[in-house]
Formats: C-alpha cells, sequence, structure tokens
C-alpha cells in the first residue's frame, strides 16, 4: 500500500521541498499551513498532494486534524518560529516566549497529537544553533537544543516508532527574508566563503536527509547534522 506522509508546515522552504520529493517518490502527501493562501499556492506546484489549513500552536486543532487524516505513516515536522537573531542582553522574555510557543511547542504538541496515528517515523527539523555557540542565538539555541533532547528519548519510549531529527546549517529559504536581498546575499556570501562546502545549503539538500532518515528503517535517535561542514570551520 502507498505510504502516507504528514508535512506540518509544508507550504515553503524545507517543508515545500520534502513534500516534492515525497510525491515523486510515489508517497501519498498531505501538507499543512497556517496561510490558506500559501497553503493553495504550495499545491498548486506540488500538483498530487492534499492540503490542511492547520495551526501547529494549537493543540486540539493538530488533534482534530490526525483524527481525520486516517494512518500516518511518516511524520516530518518544519514549523520554525521568528527569524532573526537578538543579543542576550537586548533578549526580552517575550522574545523567549515567542521561539517556545513558536517552535518548540508545536513540534512537541505534533509528536503527541499524532500518536494515535503514527506508525513508521517522526522527523523533526531543528537547527544548528543547538550546540553552535553563535553570539546572538541563545534563544534559538535553547528551542533547537530542546527539540534535539527529545530525539533520543522518544526513539525508545515510541518504538518502534522511529524518532530523528534533521539539523540544518544555513539554507536559503524565507526565513531568512528579514534581510533585504543585498544583505541577504552579502551574508551568505560571508558565511559560504567559512564552510568547507563553500556554499550555503538549499531547501533540496534537507529534503534529501529527511527523505533518507524516512526510509532507513534502521536508524532511530539521530539528529542529522546538515552543515556543509560548519561545525569544522573553526579547525579549518
Amino acid at each position: 500500500m502507498t505510504e502516507r506522509v504528514v508535512i506540518l508546515g509544508g507550504t515553503s522552504g524545507i517543508g515545500l521541498a520534502t513534500a516534492h520529493r515525497m510525491v515523486d517518490s510515489g508517497r501519498e502527501v498531505i501538507v499543512t499551513g497556517r496561510d490558506a493562501g500559501k497553503l493553495d499556492a504550495a499545491l498548486a506546484k506540488l500538483g498530487d498532494a492534499r492540503g490542511e489549513v492547520v495551526d501547529a500552536r494549537d493543540y486540539e486543532a493538530l488533534q482534530a486534524f490526525f483524527a481525520s487524516s486516517g494512518p500516518v505513516d511518516h511524520l516530518v515536522v518544519t514549523v520554525t518560529g521568528a527569524p532573526g537573531t537578538t543579543a542576550f542582553a537586548d533578549l526580552t522574555m517575550d522574545g523567549v516566549r515567542e521561539g517556545v510557543e513558536g517552535k518548540l511547542v508545536p513540534h512537541t504538541a505534533a509528536a503527541r497529537a499524532a500518536l494515535p496515528v503514527l506508525r513508521g517515523s517522526l522527523t523533526f527539523v531543528t537547527a544548528a544553533s543547538a550546540g553552535a555557540a553563535m553570539p546572538g542565538t541563545a534563544a534559538l539555541a535553547a528551542v533547537n537544543g530542546g527539540i534535539e533532547a527529545m530525539v533520543p528519548v522518544l526513539a525508545v519510549e515510541l518504538a518502534p516508532v522511529r524518532v530523528n531529527a534533521v539539523s540544518p546549517g544555513v539554507i536559503d529559504t524565507p526565513w531568512w527574508d528579514f534581510l533585504d536581498a543585498d544583505t541577504k546575499a552579502a551574508t551568505f556570501e560571508a558565511m559560504a566563503a567559512g564552510l568547507p562546502a563553500r556554499r550555503v545549503g538549499t531547501p533540496d539538500d534537507i529534503a534529501a536527509a529527511i527523505a533518507f532518515l524516512t526510509d532507513n528503517t534502521y536508524t532511530t535517535g539521530v539528529v542529522l547534522r546538515v552543515d556543509g561542514g560548519a561545525r569544522l570551520a573553526s579547525a579549518a
């Protein structure tokens, strides 16, 4: 039977690239997003996929969605929080709460709400800010590190459902659109120069990693870092 894949936050960037790859592999794909207009645009690009407007921050909405989805073979959670970095001295508690409510809570809520129907794998998408020690990313690191800390726990507790995460480095997605075009280009150029890969990543790079974790039935409890070698840059 055709496997069913649900991609929460599948209307742009990494989520949309993952949806394209899953559709191309012949799976039944359901994508969700908060914005109906973006969802319709994504579905027009995907062609053979279904979609539903779901606010991943709303646990009751997630429960209702999974109650009507039928069995789910693979769940991919690509929901992300607000973009940008903030010096710790300028960090507000409202900013911390926004990060938690925008990403940590939706990832946790999605995994919990899907339990009654999930039967194959769960893949979170975190970020290299967890453990990267980059100034200005303390709140991002806390949120993404929190999600990554759940991976081995859930891999054991939810077995035989497999639980993994992909931790992307700098990826050219709409997350960076808080920068104007020239600043974004200059930022990416400077970052690429310091990476062993000598380029920033693309959504397809991360979609390929998600596909590996989805397909490989002997991989669980893993945080797969796809960062162009950023973790090695200080030693290069």
